[in-house]
């Protein structure tokens, strides 16, 4: 008997206090896109009505190696709720994740709304009111990170925070294409991309993820923060670690994983 979506749902939002579960092959085919996302849908109903506030989304999966990788053709995205927010700056506590990596991203903060569901890169740049450095402290409920395409999906993106530079800057004027990232840990070069990283570039990913939600009857909204993908190879976390960012004529951010 396959496992019910809810049933799925309650396991992994079990699993971020009773530990990381093997992939949902009883419930969910490694291709299902609609399964997965249905969900996904499930938990962030769950977690809305238990008070957290949805403010924005990210995207995933942008780097082709990584769709090759999984065996999909798409990126995916997931949820980005308040208290997923670290201050630029700030400390992330080690018993708050399972298995995290970090991943350096440029992100948006829209200033209008996109609801057309043929949304360019164009019209997403016209509603940008500005942009930032970011960095994705990515984490799975899927043990030993050995995920599906519908285990990332289901698991709201392989989300868990994000730290997004205090100073953004207007997009007029930048060159996200070729804009380099270094990403340090501990002051040492951990990981290294450019803008185009992200679906050919930062503006495409968005363009895709305002597509993909206007689709889905969900339009990102004025306000809403968007992590466009990684522009360069995640990095594991390890207690104690100093992670920065820096995106070149962007600016930008830093957290502290602490030990317990």
């Amino acid at each position: 008997m396959t496992t019910s979506h809810d049933d799925l749902a309650r396991r992994l939002r079990d699993a971020y206090a009773a530990g990381a579960v093997p992939p949902l092959r009883d419930g969910l085919d490694p291709l299902d896109i609609a399964g997965a996302y249905a969900v996904q849908t499930i938990n962030t109903r769950h977690w809305q009505g238990e008070g957290r506030t949805i403010v924005g989304r990210k995207a995933g999966l942008t780097a082709r190696a990584v769709q090759l990788q999984l065996g999909v053709d798409q990126p995916d995205f997931g949820v980005l709720f308040d208290d997923m927010r670290i201050a630029d700056g700030g400390t992330l506590s080690a018993d708050q994740c399972l298995q995290p990596k970090a991943e350096a991203e440029i992100a948006f903060v829209l200033g209008a709304d996109l609801p057309d569901p043929e949304t360019t890169p164009e019209a997403v740049a016209a509603a940008v009111a500005s942009v930032h450095t970011a960095i994705e402290i990515v984490d799975s409920r899927i043990a030993d990170w050995k995920i599906s395409f519908a285990d990332t999906v289901a698991d709201n993106g392989s989300s868990a925070f994000f730290v997004l530079a205090d100073g953004g800057l207007p997009l007029a004027g930048l060159d996200l294409y070729s804009a380099g990232m270094v990403m340090e840990v501990n002051g040492e070069i951990a990981s290294l991309g450019a803008g185009a990283a992200a679906l050919g570039h930062p503006l495409n990913a968005a363009a895709w993820l305002a597509r993909t939600l206007a689709g889905r009857g969900e339009p990102l909204k004025a306000g809403d923060i968007l992590l466009t993908g990684a522009l360069g190879p995640m990095v594991a976390l390890n207690p104690g670690d100093h992670v920065r960012a820096i995106v070149g004529g962007i600016g930008e951010c830093r957290f502290t994983y602490a030990k317990d």
